[in-house]
């Protein structure tokens, strides 16, 4: 099932979608007729307490980073303030030179957890997206950390709805494109640490509460986002993220992608 957050009679909600309509999810709104797609305004699909990333979760990327490959998850945290849904622009700061594109399996949680085993994370996942763990590369080589360079607003598209259907997220293919030229392709099962081992170490470290988000890492072939891009994140079975560049300057005035 594919899961959409939308705004509609000034309502916001889950719906599943159906073709070009709806249905809402909130049966205490008493709105029990398919609604059109077009008379939704589609908003980002989750809305996190917490974004909780993998730093180093493909060899091949731990290669083209010069990064030792770790022994054990690598974690991080992202605002979600810094959360944008499919169409919406990716802004490039001022401050930053060189902006990369980092296509992820994103995973949304449907149940509070603390301290998983592997083999009990499927029960607690809600569904899965694409997600694009947009890095300012040149502020995280001054910082020496993630805080800033992989903060800023907008650096976290995720979308392009939620899939609820994955049959084994631990075998799926993922690339990212820019202007329609494949940069990024890998596949989910070359992650050092596949998605249940990763939230289970997660779980192990804090409570992740129901929407919650968790990024699984980036595979190799991460690259520059320009003014006037166009950046894709491609799953397989699960769906296509799309978002335009913008510099900063140039952010309020840029029209958003349609969702396809």
């Amino acid at each position: 099932m594919r899961v959409l957050r939308v705004q509609y009679n000034n309502h916001t909600f889950y719906a599943s979608l159906h073709g070009d309509e709806l249905m809402c999810l909130n049966k205490a709104l008493g709105l029990n007729q398919p609604i059109p797609l077009r008379e939704v305004a589609v908003v980002p699909p989750v809305m996190p307490t917490k974004i909780v990333c993998s730093a180093i979760n493909y060899r091949s990327h731990a290669q083209e980073m010069q990064k030792n490959v770790p022994d054990e998850p690598v974690i991080f945290l992202k605002p979600p303030s810094s959360i944008i849904g499919t169409g919406m622009p990716i802004i490039l700061p001022a401050m930053s030179n060189r902006v990369d594109h980092e296509a992820e399996l994103a995973v949304v949680m449907g149940k509070a957890c603390r301290n998983l085993e592997p083999d009990e994370v499927a029960e607690h996942i809600f569904g899965y997206a694409c997600a694009n763990d947009v890095t300012a590369r040149d502020l995280q080589k001054k910082d020496g950390q993630y805080g800033r360079a992989k903060g800023f607003d907008s650096f976290c598209p995720i979308g392009p709805w939620i899939e609820t259907q994955v049959p084994d997220p631990r075998n799926l293919a993922i690339a990212a494109r820019v202007n329609g030229n494949l940069i990024q392709q890998g596949n989910t099962r070359d992650m050092l640490f596949p998605p249940f081992e990763l939230i289970s170490h997660i779980s192990k470290v804090m409570t992740l509460q129901p929407g919650d988000v968790v990024l699984t890492g980036t595979p190799e072939g991460v690259g520059p986002l320009r003014h006037g891009d166009e950046v894709r994140v491609e799953i397989e079975g699960v769906g296509i993220l799309i978002n335009r560049v913008v510099a900063e300057k140039a952010g309020e005035s840029e029209k958003e992608t349609p969702m396809q």
